[in-house]
């Protein structure tokens, strides 16, 4: 078998291995369905009621932050299940066995993907019956999903190379907590950019969030002529922004996170 086989089937077996693990925690698994669900809800009817945008509605608007805002949480599980790896000696193991070690982090980020997968079918769900709708065509539609699948499976790495640099969960908690939030709500995703007061409106434009955001809602024809056009050179190209964003960040993040795995299983 050459290397590139083992990589392939080591990678297969171990996202076989983080998959059964999330189906057997019943907390991982409520973040997945549950969680996709109450955002969808809640912020539907909370501020779906107060916010009002001409020529479309903003359960219309608000869907494609939804679903970025989720892939952003939903990460945290790729770094969470990591640290605790670490903690239990997990890694320890892997290392006694004839394993490549990429082939760890891509299971696991693989897994991850699955999970976003759920995620967003189950948002996409929940949306059409709410009254979200995809008025594209269709391929933009798939276009759109894939996206947000990359950009998922990118952040997965980003939040990897976290976790292997904190190693313990609570400190990742924590700090994961503290860069999600600022990231998401400092951008596009529930209101327009442009309203944002001085210094924060070019950081949200820039925000790489923003840009997904605005690359979903064009690619599921969530927009509307009567919407103020963007200004921001990001926003106005979202789509291949968006891919080179995703690119970006899994080509800076995969060296980096499997640097940190083989420093970590040498200890």
């Amino acid at each position: 078998m050459s290397t590139l086989q083992m990589v392939i089937a080591d990678s297969v077996t171990i996202t076989k291995r983080n998959a059964l693990k999330i189906r057997r925690a019943p907390d991982l698994l409520g973040g997945v369905v549950m969680m996709p669900i109450v955002f969808v809800l809640l912020f539907t009817y909370v501020f779906g009621s107060m916010i009002s945008l001409p020529g479309m509605s903003y359960g219309e608007y608000l869907l494609p932050g939804i679903f970025v805002l989720t892939i952003v949480t939903s990460a945290q599980i790729t770094g969470y299940t990591l640290t605790q790896d670490l903690q239990k000696g997990i890694f320890d193991r892997f290392r006694t066995l004839p394993m490549s070690p990429s082939a760890v982090l891509t299971g696991q980020t693989l897994s991850d993907l699955i999970t976003n997968l759920t995620s967003i079918v189950t948002m996409a769900v929940v949306g059409l019956l709410v009254g979200w709708r995809i008025n594209g065509s269709l391929w933009e539609a798939i276009g759109g999903f894939l996206l947000l699948l990359l950009f998922a499976y990118a952040f997965s790495w980003v939040t990897a190379t976290v976790a292997l640099a904190l190693r313990t969960p609570e400190v990742f908690n924590n700090v994961a907590t503290l860069v999600s939030f600022p990231l998401v709500f400092l951008s596009n995703a529930f209101v327009d950019s442009a309203r944002l007061p001085g210094p924060l409106r070019p950081i949200a434009d820039w925000n790489p969030v923003s840009t997904m955001v605005q690359a979903a809602r064009e690619l599921f024809g969530n927009t509307s002529a009567a919407l103020p056009v963007p200004d921001a050179w990001p926003l106005q190209h979202a789509v291949p922004v968006s891919v080179l964003w995703s690119v970006l960040l899994l080509v800076v993040f995969v060296p980096l996170a499997t640097r940190l795995y083989k420093k970590s299983v040498s200890r």
